[in-house]
């Protein structure tokens, strides 16, 4: 096994383990989109949302990215915890690999979200959700992919900014208008035409995109493929900035 691999896993092994001794942190990530899902799924039903599939398959992956977006921006507040503790300046002592210092921390968060996501699509089929199974399998890809990329940026982030007072304002500064922007909630394509020309802007839109175009069946689309490609880019830009980050923080 190569040392990159190696310390991966060490790390990982590290943040898994303090994940599995808090339940309440697996759990409560699920929480608002399971409200959402609750509350507000069911006001759907029936409407026209000028889209391919029924409500659940509208809303539901949107809801999955949701999850994603505001857990894995968030995730930079363990590094500023790390720092307060000593925790960053006893790793800067060891021969760990730095760029495994931020995939065992990222490969932990993606893991821990698609275990949320298998948990919120549950309860979605209970409450209706009716979806092609190879196309559920592609949403937890896009929902790994994307909390894997938010959370190498957040890493970065909190390296940089240092104070939990200065993190959240920036990181809810680049979550809301994420959200708002790239359709979680309901097709861009329902509000006016500037409004739908302005999402195209924002990333996420062709991560919602595709996996809507997943949970209905429609693998061999142009929303797939702009999906994909943007799910890469992300992985690799957000990895490529948190690794420079790492190796300048951490040594």
């Amino acid at each position: 096994m190569s040392p990159l691999l190696s310390d991966t896993a060490l790390i990982f092994g590290r943040y898994a383990r303090q994940t599995l001794r808090s339940r309440f942190q697996m759990l409560f990530g699920t929480l608002m989109p399971l409200l959402y899902l609750v509350f507000f799924g069911p006001l759907l039903t029936g409407l026209p949302l000028g889209s391919h599939g029924d409500s659940w398959q509208i809303l539901v992956p949107g809801l999955l990215l949701q999850l994603g977006l505001f857990g894995a921006a968030f995730a930079g507040f363990a590094i500023i915890i790390e720092q307060n503790h000593g925790v960053v300046e006893r790793m800067r002592v060891t021969p760990v690999s730095r760029l495994a210092l931020l995939l065992g921390r990222v490969l932990r968060d993606a893991l821990l979200f698609v275990f949320q996501a298998v948990l919120l699509v549950l309860a979605a089929v209970a409450m209706g959700l009716r979806a092609p199974l190879g196309g559920v399998l592609l949403g937890f890809v896009f929902v790994a992919l994307f909390t894997a990329a938010l959370a190498a940026l957040s890493y970065a982030l909190a390296f940089k900014v240092r104070t939990p007072q200065e993190f959240g304002p920036a990181v809810n500064a680049l979550t809301m208008p994420s959200m708002l922007l790239s359709g979680l909630m309901l097709p861009m394509a329902l509000g006016p035409r500037w409004l739908d020309v302005l999402s195209h802007f924002m990333p996420f839109r062709y991560l919602v995109d595709a996996m809507r175009a997943a949970y209905v069946g429609r693998y061999a689309t142009e929303d797939m493929l702009y999906g994909t490609l943007t799910a890469l880019a992300l992985v690799a830009l957000a990895l490529t900035a948190g690794t420079r980050v790492f190796r300048t923080a951490a040594n």
